[in-house]
Parts: structure tokens; C-alpha cells; sequence
């Protein structure tokens, strides 16, 4: 019986008018590993496919005959489906072969629905898979009319050079393809309350800052323990369950993964990122294509962002760490891993308060569509950036600019607290400077508005008319 799937709804409609749409289907569902990929396809069709089968990790493979342990576990996929097979393939050009014989032997009638979950591993040195892959469907797949092909992945950068963006035989062969995006605070309230864990918004907000929207990390929360308990369960001690995530999630994603580890351990000790050059450096990468095609592979992945800050020239990119659990883990778990209560002790050391503001602020940026909502321009055009100030001496920084096409500039200043937000005389100075520096520095036609993000409200004081709008926790929970 199918599990109930929790949000996905645009997803479930593609894939529903994919299933029924009478032509041969070749459809990529990628995303960040453990967002939930393998379920949604899963649940979707009810486990009810023609033919499945998962790559084997590479974390997981021992030894140095990685292509023979990858054709082995096809044909044994083979052979759990019902086809008559007497022997182990030799390569992918027979293993492939032999899929096709199965499937013109037992699966005529109705849409055949053919699913490779994690194909990347499959793609190991020397194999010749991809060139086998491109035989499968350009000779006979491509000209089944009731075929449907659903290939996942979550090492994203190979799906989007290999398939998606594939320059060979499989160019312009994709006919779909469906990223899979962590849940937002929305969908995570949703999920709770559907799995009986109760929450409240405020814990829910905490929960999201350690895990991000990963399904995968909320399915481990238990019910009847706190925030803090279920975090010291999973994370601290030396038998928690995601001890070892970070080596696991890089080195199944990545091929160079240890060079994405040194990229990811440089951009988490500052919150600005650094810029392409500034990594090179700090990590002695050679700064040429190597170093291109692994931060495109991060950001692909979802684990940092490339961005222009506001006013910048679109040179001058930087790159930034977002994966909650990457960012939390180089913070906290890395050094505290035998503390088993760790986050129950101090969850209120000022380190932490510190980290607090920093997450709720990548929290803001994973909801932009739910903040401009709150300020009723959800229709509106609009860029997003943080901006900091050039000057040396005397400068600013604002953690949000949402520069709208109606002629108004929001500078959003986001404060994480457990109460409503105070400004007070301090306050108060530090917004005005900032205001000032932004007009001395930036060129524009618009009219500024002082927004407010923050978890609870505003406090009504003599300073508070300086704000024009206020979005709150609530708001984000769209």
C-alpha cells in the first residue's frame, strides 16, 4: 500500500501526465541526496514497475571490481523481475540487451514503466556505460510508444552533464526532466503533523536550521523528545545516527570529493563566501577548469550558491555554503562528536545564539517566494542579493536587498530572536547608517523600504515607525 506523499503536488502532476501521455517517455528526476527522490517514484507507482533497479554506492563496494559488482547486481534486478536469464552479463552493451528481451518478452500490454534509480554509480571508470545507455534508447527504446524511462540520481552534476546536457548520443533525448527540491517549512509542518510529531512553529524553525528541508533527516525525529534531545540523538555521540552523514553524503556524491570537502571546509568559516580566485587560494586548487567543474558540481547539488551581491558587477561572483547539515556539522558536530548532550548543554552558549542568526538568515533566502508573498509582490519581478558595503572603514551590510521592476528597494534587515523585536536607540542608528551608506554607494531609481524579518513581530516603540513592513516566522510557513 502506498505511503501518503507529503506535498510534490507539481511533481505528481508531471508524472501523472507523463504516465498517460501515449509516446515513449525518457524522464530524469534528480535533487540533493536524500530529499526523497526514490520515494516519490516509489510511492507514486506503488512499487509497480516492469523493472527496477538501484546502482550500487560506491561507498558501499569493496575491492577494485566495481564494474563487475554493478553488472552482477543488474542481472540480478533481472532476475527479481521474472526474466529468464543463465549467466551474468559481460557489459553494459549485453546487459542492456538483455533488458530489452525481458521487456519485449513480459511487459506488451499497457504503459511499461522502467525505473534506474541512481544510474551515476553505475557509470563507473572504463565501463563504457554511458555509450551502452545511449544504444538502449536511441535503438529501441526511443521507439516504444508505451514505454516510460525514469532515471534518478542524486549525484546532480553527472545527471545534468551525462543526460541532461549530454553533448553525444543522448542530446535533446531527455523528454522531461523533474528536480526535486527540499520541503519547505510549509511542507515540513505537513509532514509532522501528518507523522504525529507535534511541534510548534518556533521548534519546527529549529529543527529546519540543523536538517534544512531534507525528508530523509525528519523521518529519524522521534516523537516525544525535544528539539534538543532529537538533535543530540542524530548528531552528537559516538553512536548517532548522522555521525558519519558528511563523509557519506560527499563521497557518494562527488567523484573528487575531497576536493569538494576542502571547498565546502573554506566557504563555511565565512558568511560572504569567498569569490573563485580567494578559493584557489585559500585551498591551493589550481585555479583553472578542474576548479570550475567542482563548483558547479557543489552548487548543482545544492549544497553552495553563486551570487552577485547588490550593486556588483556580475564578475565578481561569490560562493557560499546553504546546506544546513554541511554548515551545522563543520560548526558543531565535528569537534563536539563524543558530547552525547551536547545540544541539550548548549543549545544557549553565545556560539550557538550566534549561528542561530546566521541559519534563520539562509532560512529567509530558501523562502524568498513566501517573503515577497508577505509584502503582497508575489506578481512582481524582482532581484535578491545581500549587499555589503566597499568602504574599509565606516560601512554597512544589508543581509537582504529585494530590488523590485515597481521602483521600490526593500533592505531587509533579519534578526532571529525568541520574542517580538525590540529597536531601540542603537537599533535605530545602525538602520539609519545603514540606510545612508547604501545611498552613498549604490545608483538607483527607487524608493527604499525598511523591511523586518523576523521569528515573532515588532515591538510598538517610538522607533518602530522607522520599519515599513514587517515579515514574520509565520509568514515564511506559507
Amino acid at each position: 500500500m502506498a505511503q501518503k506523499i507529503i506535498g510534490r503536488s507539481k511533481e505528481r502532476k508531471e508524472l501523472s501526465e507523463l504516465l498517460n501521455s501515449g509516446r515513449p517517455e525518457f524522464v530524469v528526476v534528480y535533487g540533493r541526496r536524500r530529499v526523497g527522490k526514490t520515494f516519490l517514484i516509489r510511492e507514486f507507482f506503488d512499487n509497480k514497475f516492469c523493472f527496477q533497479h538501484t546502482g550500487l554506492s560506491p561507498v558501499e563496494m569493496k575491492g577494485d571490481n566495481f564494474f563487475e559488482q554493478q553488472l552482477t547486481a543488474f542481472a540480478s534486478s533481472l532476475t527479481k523481475c521474472g526474466a529468464a536469464i543463465d549467466h551474468c552479463p559481460s557489459s553494459w552493451l549485453e546487459a542492456f540487451d538483455m533488458l530489452v528481451g525481458y521487456l519485449e518478452d513480459k511487459c506488451r500490454e499497457g504503459r511499461q514503466v522502467v525505473f534506474i534509480d541512481e544510474m551515476p554509480w553505475m557509470d563507473t571508470p572504463r565501463s563504457g556505460f554511458v555509450t551502452a545507455f545511449e544504444h538502449f534508447w536511441n535503438g529501441w527504446g526511443a521507439g516504444q510508444t508505451n514505454l516510460m524511462l525514469i532515471v534518478c540520481g542524486s549525484a546532480t552534476s553527472w545527471v545534468s552533464d551525462k543526460l541532461i546536457n549530454n553533448h553525444g548520443g543522448l542530446y535533446g533525448r531527455v523528454t522531461n526532466e523533474i528536480y526535486i527540491e527540499p520541503f519547505t517549512l510549509r511542507e515540513c509542518e505537513e509532514y509532522y503533523n501528518e507523522n504525529g510529531i507535534s511541534y510548534d512553529r518556533y521548534d519546527q524553525l529549529q529543527t529546519y536550521m540543523v536538517f534544512g528541508g531534507i525528508p530523509y533527516y525528519m523521518s529519524m525525529i522521534k516523537k516525544g523528545m525535544s528539539v534538543a534531545q532529537n538533535i543530540d540523538n542524530l548528531c552528537f555521540g559516538r553512536r548517532a545516527k548522522l555521525a558519519f552523514e558528511f563523509q557519506r553524503l560527499y563521497s557518494s556524491l562527488f567523484v573528487n570529493h575531497e576536493d569538494c570537502i576542502k571547498i565546502v571546509e573554506l566557504l563555511s568559516t565565512r558568511r560572504d563566501g569567498y569569490s573563485r580566485k580567494d578559493i584557489a587560494q585559500q585551498t591551493g586548487l589550481p585555479y583553472g577548469g578542474g576548479l570550475t567543474k567542482t563548483l558547479r558540481a557543489l552548487e548543482i547539488s545544492d549544497i553552495i550558491v553563486s551570487y552577485v551581491s547588490f550593486g556588483q558587477p556580475e564578475r565578481n561572483v561569490m560562493y557560499k555554503l546553504v546546506d544546513f547539515f554541511s554548515l551545522f556539522y563543520l560548526r558543531f558536530m565535528r569537534k563536539n562528536q563524543n558530547v552525547s548532550t551536547f545540544w541539550q548543554d548548549g543549545q544557549f552558549l553565545q556560539e550557538a545564539v550566534t549561528w542561530r542568526g546566521y541559519a534563520f538568515e539562509d532560512v529567509c533566502f530558501c523562502h524568498v517566494p513566501q517573503i515577497k508573498a508577505a509584502l503582497g509582490i508575489s506578481g512582481v519581478q524582482t532581484n535578491v542579493a545581500p549587499w555589503r558595503s566597499r568602504r574599509k572603514e565606516g560601512g554597512a551590510q544589508i543581509d537582504m536587498v529585494i530590488e523590485r521592476r515597481d521602483h521600490i528597494i526593500n533592505l531587509c534587515e533579519i534578526k532571529y530572536c525568541e520574542g517580538d523585536f525590540t529597536i531601540d536607540n542603537a537599533c535605530e542608528a545602525s538602520l539609519r547608517n545603514k540606510l545612508q551608506v547604501f545611498m552613498d554607494e549604490n545608483q538607483f531609481d527607487a524608493s527604499l523600504h525598511i523591511t523586518l524579518i523576523t521569528t515573532s513581530g515588532l515591538v510598538a516603540n517610538s522607533h518602530s515607525g522607522r520599519v515599513q513592513s514587517v515579515v514574520t516566522m509565520e509568514d515564511l510557513f506559507r
